[in-house]
C-alpha cells in the first residue's frame, strides 16, 4: 500500500468496510506513524473514523481539538451524524453520514484538522 499523504485528500481516504479492510488501513497508519483516517459503510449510511494513537508522538493542539469538538457538536445538532458520534480526545467517529461522498469530505477535513489545519473542516461545515 502506498503511504497516504498528510493530510489525506478525500479521494484517497481508505474505505475500511469489513474487518480485514479496517485492520489493513489501521496497520498501515501505525506503520507510517500517521493519524488513522477511514470511512466505513454501515448499510446505506457511512461512518468516518480517525484515531491519533497510531501517530506516535503526534499531539493535537488544544485549539484544534476545540474546533473539532465544536464541529462534531454542530454535525450532531444539525442531524448530519448520530448523537453517539465521538469527538475525541484521540479517537473520533462520525456515525450515520448520508453518503460516501460526504463521508470522504468529512474524513479529509477531519484529517486536516488533526494535523493542525482546521479551515477545511470549517469550510466543510459551511457547505452543509
Amino acid at each position: 500500500m502506498q503511504p497516504l499523504p498528510t493530510p489525506c485528500p478525500a479521494d484517497l481516504i481508505p474505505d475500511a468496510t469489513g474487518q480485514d479492510a479496517f485492520n489493513a488501513a489501521y496497520r498501515q497508519a501505525q506503520q507510517q506513524r500517521a493519524v488513522f483516517v477511514a470511512i466505513e459503510s454501515q448499510g446505506p449510511r457511512w461512518a468516518v473514523k480517525a484515531d491519533a494513537l497510531t501517530a506516535l508522538g503526534h499531539t493535537i493542539d488544544a485549539g484544534v481539538y476545540d474546533a473539532v469538538r465544536e464541529a462534531v457538536i454542530h454535525l450532531i445538532r444539525t442531524r448530519q451524524v448520530r448523537p453517539d458520534s465521538s469527538a475525541g480526545p484521540v479517537y473520533f467517529v462520525l456515525h450515520d453520514v448520508d453518503d460516501e461522498s460526504r463521508a470522504r469530505e468529512l474524513a479529509a477535513a477531519l484529517h486536516a484538522a488533526l494535523y493542525g489545519d482546521s479551515e477545511p473542516l470549517a469550510s466543510c461545515l459551511r457547505s452543509s
